[in-house]
């Protein structure tokens, strides 16, 4: 198959992920679903995995680290309702493919990875699809970035057992930012909003994301 045939087989994947996983299951939101109609997933996953990189399931990527399900992804950026001139940060870069999407929507990304091979590899492959407005960064995502405090939207794409006072600090005030809570094997997603100073949190539906550990490692 040559790169022409290969990059339109691809963007037929996408456009039925679209479709089928989105759109069917209620995600409504049009720049989230333009957004996921342009990002070339496959780019993410590793080479041996690419001919399932549309279809509706996590993927392994390394260091016990998994990419999310495509409806998952949507799902979380559709309650956070990203503008463009949004800051934003993303605790969980992984392979990159949400740090993509949210440089899709937003007009600045900050996004960190405990994994410093992760984040080098997810470097990599944003700087080559030209997402200049996302920094990757290798730290403790716990402690979230606050010297580019505050964030419009913050987005964890790890499981904590309460919401980190340390990221709630460096959400802005009307800002919102959405999270796995709970235990391994029962979590729920939450809606953060800072309103005063306060969190008021709405909690979503049940997921299983990977714990949010402390510290960093190659």
């Amino acid at each position: 198959m040559s790169d022409d045939q290969e990059s339109e087989s691809f963007a037929q994947e996408r456009e039925r992920m679209v479709l089928a996983q989105l759109l069917a299951r209620g995600i409504r939101d049009e720049y989230v679903l333009s957004a996921m109609a342009r990002v070339p997933r496959h780019e993410f996953v590793p080479p041996d995995l690419r001919s399932q990189a549309y279809e509706d399931h996590p993927l392994p990527i390394g260091r016990e680290q998994t990419i999310s399900q495509p409806y998952i992804v949507a799902l979380m950026l559709e309650y956070l309702a990203i503008r463009p001139a949004d800051s934003v940060l993303e605790v969980g870069t992984g392979s990159g493919y949400q740090s993509a999407l949210l440089g899709e929507l937003a007009g600045r990304v900050y996004t960190i990875e405990r994994h410093e091979a992760l984040a080098d590899s997810a470097r990599l492959v944003l700087a080559r699809l030209g997402f200049a407005n996302v920094s990757v960064l290798v730290g403790d995502g716990s402690r979230g970035l606050p010297e580019q405090a505050p964030y419009d939207r913050i987005i964890v794409s790890a499981a904590t057992s309460t919401i980190p006072p340390s990221l709630l600090a460096q959400l802005s005030e009307g800002g919102r930012m959405i999270l796995p809570v709970g235990r391994e094997h029962a979590q729920e997603l939450q809606l953060v909003r800072k309103m005063n100073g306060a969190p008021l949190i709405t909690a979503l539906e049940g997921c299983r994301f990977v714990p949010l550990v402390a510290g960093t490692t190659e």
